[in-house]
């Protein structure tokens, strides 16, 4: 299973995958578990967050991040600061 995967995307970047027509999700402090049914691209607009997968190493999304979750992968998502995102499925 591959890991998860975090960039900086420039604004390029960023209008060329059109993030304005993403899935927005927002979520309070908080810890939960996750499972991804499928490959996730997520950009993050505001907060923190620790997303601990069940094999692999603990990252760190910041405001910013462009990050891809891959199908699959069960994790542990510790909200550090309330998170809000814009996602779609790959």
């Amino acid at each position: 299973m591959s890991s998860i995967k975090i960039e900086k995307p420039t604004e390029e970047k960023l209008k060329s995958l059109n993030i304005n027509s993403w899935s927005s999700w927002g979520c309070e402090v908080s810890t939960f578990d996750w499972e991804y049914s499928s490959d996730e691209q997520a950009y993050a607009l505001e907060g923190k967050v620790k997303v601990k997968p069940v094999a692999g190493k603990e990252v760190e999304i910041n405001k910013g991040d462009l990050v891809t979750f891959p199908q699959g992968m069960q994790c542990t998502w510790k909200v550090l600061e309330p998170i809000k995102k814009v996602y779609r499925f790959l």
